[in-house]
């Protein structure tokens, strides 16, 4: 018996390390077989190779599926067959994790309804959920603030985490890192990730490659350690996790060549900042990126790690690290087991996996960086590829201002005192996010400029919120250990929590008179984060601009306090003297840096900090865990709520039927993102979601924010749409999610799609290019279906939306020909046809569209179906991908 109980034996060779024997399934003779040379494939897709082959059982995976990877070969780089996909693990957050368990729960009631047994919803492969997007700062600036927000976190989730826990004890499977332990891509490259697998059986143990699918976008951080992972929306995930293949196209890959070293003053941050341009000047949306060169062994696994996380920012799947000696070193710096690192190296050797120096292979398109041209940037001010170089920064504000004001700068007093704020003050500077805080150079780098500036007598201006949000315990543990949190400390760099917080919207109010003089001005100020994403809306309702750089620059910037100051150029503030300091005083050199590094970054701190992961504190351990292998869903809860997927739902698949006289619920513009269509941050009492909590007693400071009320659908329908810098084309200069209700007046989005319900009338969305882009956001798919949008129409999709939308029987639908929702000169009181659904559906179908107009007139055009395998087309006929599978369960089991 091998790892899947099923897969074909004919591949499979024995791998001996020292006197212990282990089976392996050898790509080489596959190719042998076949007759092509497997060293020509990139690694990346050599993992998959080894998938499909582990796997094969003449039905979800077959011969041809085998032989896809060699045409691949043939065709210089592209055949876009369809394969199953099968990863080793699933890792979720809680912010996403909560509803796929939310939805688990709800399936187990479905399957007992239905006559079947509730334990066979059970999670195949193991998932691991941390509890990492909960925390708020909402104390900062104090030693107290960690504390205090800890009390707050649990205040606010305490029944999230009673049903996660809940969760852990009622599936097979399923493990739970509790809160303030670490943002769950840093815990997954510190300590969950293994490189290479083993499964014990009857026989000899079988190995092969960790490979992983995650409920968020950045779960692509562990590339950078050789394991193939990438993000996925909960809905998908929740297939995966029982036993479905995610299917999908054989992709692209895109040879990124790194050469050269970074240079004295350029960080990892600076790099990624880079390639993230490149890289979307590329459009890799959909591809597989894959890092090569001899400037690898130049870069350490941290930098990988920088490079791998920001994969969704450059739109790839994954940017993918081959295995080498970095990675050996990594493993044994966080305290891997030797036996294990041994392991990891002659399986990548024996396996064709390793990157050696001769490592060469084919490629469907390439590029080239070479390091020592990277100059310290930022990028902004709402998209992550927005790349400015540190040099122009100040200009380009200025510009941005000269565009909005048409003159000068507004300005605002700060309290009763002298102080003024004007735009461009930055209010927020912020250490975030798994892209940095998993990198030691830069956090140390962060550490030993404080520490410069606190030497000169610098602060940060009074009007910043400062904030440390370590990826783990482990940056903690170093930081104490060079006494370097002295220094943060010093500069207002307290610890506010372990976790994702400014990054994710987390931020937390600012202090009310810098609150109310932006207001009052109507200033457009500043975050500056460390972080991946800076999208409208998304840090703060109170940010206008936001900007991602290196945690060195946040600590720089949060001194100047203003966008309007040049770094590389102007002082950032004058010390007790009155003598100025400019950057490059106090910039730390990288010899300084790696000797820090030297003696504090250890692998016994990994070991100390990683050995009681899922423990939790006392106040995790005192949460009190409901019983039962089905959830009994507390009726008071505004938390957790047994979702409506599977009311009424027929035995058989109801299949598709045409769209017919549909209204349009809004008309969106390019680059909508997930956080447009369901923001993960706080709302206000007079929103849809607000008024709900309102109506049940619950006080606005209870509120918490969209993404920890996951759980439950009503808030979340209300919320869809909901982001307070979304422009519905529809209505003319309005912010917010708005729309016209069936008599044509101007309505929240959820009230009209309410309304259009009662009257039994189907909904159609139209949008622009790269619909989606951002978060892996199950949410933004479900309230999508939830609120009876039957289509979404764009120019383009980003990969996961457009998977989620999919899954939840959404269909997506692309313009063709040329035409766009300007072409067509929408206004939004047209009804829309689409026919072609109902017989015959097939991957790729094109569609007829009829748009008719309110004098009468009508258009008809063509659209294509983005239901892109014949799997996803089965989701569509099932209602979803959810439905599809519990019908799955229900058959078996009635047929045992």
């Amino acid at each position: 018996m091998d790892a899947t109980g099923q897969a074909s034996q004919r591949n499979r060779v024995t791998l001996r390390i020292n006197d212990t024997e282990m089976q392996y399934h050898a790509i080489a003779r596959a190719g042998e077989r076949l007759g092509f040379d497997v060293s020509r494939l990139p690694a990346v897709l050599a993992v998959l190779l080894e998938n499909a082959l582990r796997w094969e059982d003449g039905d979800s995976v077959r011969e041809e599926d085998i032989a896809a990877f060699a045409r691949w070969c043939d065709e210089g780089g592209s055949n876009p067959h369809e394969i199953a996909f099968r990863p080793a693990r699933v890792l979720m957050q809680d912010f996403t994790g909560v509803p796929a368990v939310v939805d688990l729960a709800a399936m187990r009631d479905c399957v007992a309804r239905m006559g079947g047994d509730p334990q066979r919803v059970n999670p195949l492969a193991p998932v691991d959920l941390v509890i990492d997007h909960s925390v708020t700062i909402d104390a900062f600036g104090a030693q107290s603030a960690f504390k205090t927000n800890v009390e707050r976190e649990y205040e606010r989730n305490l029944e999230r985490y009673a049903f996660l826990k809940w969760g852990q004890s009622a599936f097979a499977n399923f493990r739970v890192v509790p809160p303030g332990t670490g943002i769950c891509h840093q815990v997954n490259l510190e300590y969950l990730a293994s490189v290479v697998a083993r499964l014990d059986d009857d026989g000899a143990p079988t190995v092969f490659p960790d490979t992983v699918v995650g409920t968020d976008s950045h779960t692509t951080m562990i590339n950078a350690l050789g394991v193939l992972g990438w993000g996925v929306g909960g809905i998908e995930a929740e297939a995966a996790m029982l036993g479905q293949p995610i299917s999908m196209l054989l992709p692209e890959v895109v040879g990124f060549r790194l050469g050269g070293q970074l240079g004295a003053t350029a960080t990892g941050t600076d790099l990624v900042l880079r390639i993230v341009k490149m890289l979307r000047e590329e459009n890799v949306v959909g591809k597989f990126v894959e890092f090569h060169g001899d400037g690898l062994d130049q870069l350490s696994l941290a930098d990988r790690a920088t490079i791998a996380n920001m994969a969704p920012e450059y739109g790839a799947t994954c940017g993918y690290f081959p295995i080498d000696e970095e990675t050996l070193r990594y493993l044994r710096q966080t305290g891997r087991d030797e036996a294990h690192v041994a392991l990891v190296a002659a399986y990548a050797h024996a396996n064709g996996l390793w990157r050696g120096d001769d490592y060469d292979p084919v490629y469907t398109s390439r590029l080239e960086l070479d390091m020592a041209s990277v100059m310290p940037a930022i990028s902004g001010p709402s998209r992550p590829q927005d790349h400015i170089g540190l040099d122009q920064s100040a200009g380009r504000f200025r510009e941005l201002i000269a565009r909005e004001r048409g003159g000068e700068a507004a300005t605002a007093p700060l309290g009763d005192g002298p102080a003024t704020l004007r735009d461009g003050a930055i209010v927020i500077a912020a250490i975030t996010s798994c892209t940095n805080t998993s990198n030691p150079h830069v956090m140390i780098g962060a550490g030993l400029l404080a520490r410069k500036a606190r030497q000169r007598g610098l602060a940060p201006k009074p009007w910043v919120k400062t904030s440390l949000a370590p990826g783990s315990k482990v940056v903690s543990a170093y930081l104490e250990a060079a006494g370097l949190q002295e220094d943060l400390d010093a500069l207002g760099f307290h610890l506010v929590g372990y976790g994702c917080t400014t990054c994710i919207g987390n931020s937390g109010p600012l202090p009310e008179p810098v609150s109310k003089a932006i207001a009052d001005g109507g200033l457009i100020a500043a975050a500056m984060l460390s972080g991946n994403r800076n999208f409208e809306g998304r840090i703060s309702p109170d940010v206008r601009v936001n900007y991602l750089a290196s945690p060195p620059l946040v600590v720089a910037y949060a001194i100047a306090g203003s966008m309007e100051i040049d770094l590389t150029r102007d002082p950032l503030a004058h010390d007790a003297d009155n003598r100025p300091v400019y950057l490059a005083d106090i910039w730390p050199s990288r010899a300084e840096i790696e000797a820090v590094i030297g003696h504090s970054v250890t692998r016994e701190s990994h070991l100390a900090k990683y050995a009681d992961v899922f423990d939790g504190d006392d106040r995790w351990q005192s949460v009190a865990t409901p019983a039962g292998q089905t959830y009994a869903w507390p009726a008071s809860s505004t938390y957790v709520r047994q979702p409506p997927y599977f009311d009424d739902m027929p035995p058989q698949a109801p299949g598709l039927a045409d769209i017919v006289d549909a209204r349009i619920i809004a008309l969106l513009g390019d680059m909508v993102t997930t956080d447009h269509i369901s923001p993960a941050g706080s709302f206000a009492e007079s929103t849809p979601a607000g008024q709900y909590l309102s109506e049940r007693q619950v006080a606005p400071r209870a509120f918490n924010s969209y993404g920890a009320r996951r759980g439950n659908h009503e808030i979340m329908m209300r919320g869809t749409f909901g982001n307070i810098r979304i422009r519905n084309e529809m209505l003319k200069d309005v912010e917010g999610g708005y729309t016209l209700d069936p008599n044509g007046r101007p309505s929240a989005i959820y009230d009209a799609a309410m309304a259009y319900r009662e009257a039994n009338i189907p909904l159609v969305l139209f949008a622009g290019q790269q619909y989606g882009m951002g978060s892996s956001r199950d949410w933004a798919a479900k309230g999508t279906s939830l609120l009876g949008i039957r289509a979404v129409i764009a120019e383009s999709f980003e990969r996961i939306h457009r998977s989620n939308l999919v899954g939840m029987g959404v269909v997506p639908c692309e313009f063709t020909a040329g035409d766009t929702r300007r072409t067509l000169a929408l206004r939004g009181d047209e009804t829309v046809t689409i026919r072609g659904l109902e017989d015959g559906l097939r991957p790729g179908a094109h569609l007829s569209c009829e748009i008719r107009y309110p004098d009468g007139t009508a258009r008809d055009i063509t659209l294509l179906c983005r239901a892109d395998t014949d799997m996803e087309i089965d989701y569509l006929l099932h209602g979803g991908v959810l439905q599809f599978v519990l019908r799955r369960l229900a058959d078996t089991d009635q047929a045992a």
